[in-house]
């Protein structure tokens, strides 16, 4: 099954490295943002199936990124970060977010774990 994602992260060698290895997976990444704002815009033109957001966003945090594209519309967000997830696992409970990824174990069978959990 292919997913659609867009990724939303502020670092364009990771986003090129992401998009590589996920379309490897049968993962096709419809789009990129740098921004909350690009990303929004992205989600409503696009319609990806999920979204990926770094929770460091430079000025913007991922995580206020990810609470306004679930209030905008629907969006299935996981938060992704070079950060473990022990450190980080208070607040992806208490985010709009389906779930939380380190870039490191990203893959799409990580991407479909995580999406399967969130609908059982």
């Amino acid at each position: 099954m292919t997913q659609r994602l867009l990724i939303v992260d502020d670092n364009a060698e990771f986003i090129a490295a992401a998009r590589e290895l996920l379309r490897r997976q049968g993962v096709q990444v419809v789009g990129a943002a740098s921004t909350g704002a690009e990303a929004c815009a992205l989600v409503e033109e696009l319609r990806p199936d999920a979204v990926l957001v770094d929770v460091d966003l430079g000025h913007e945090s991922g995580f206020d990124v990810a609470q306004m594209l679930v209030s905008a519309g629907p969006a299935t967000v996981i938060l992704i970060s070079a950060y473990d997830a022990a450190d980080l696992s208070e607040l992806v409970r208490s985010s709009a977010a389906v779930g939380f990824l380190s870039k490191s174990d990203l893959s799409a069978t990580a991407i479909l774990d995580v999406l399967a959990g969130s609908r059982g």
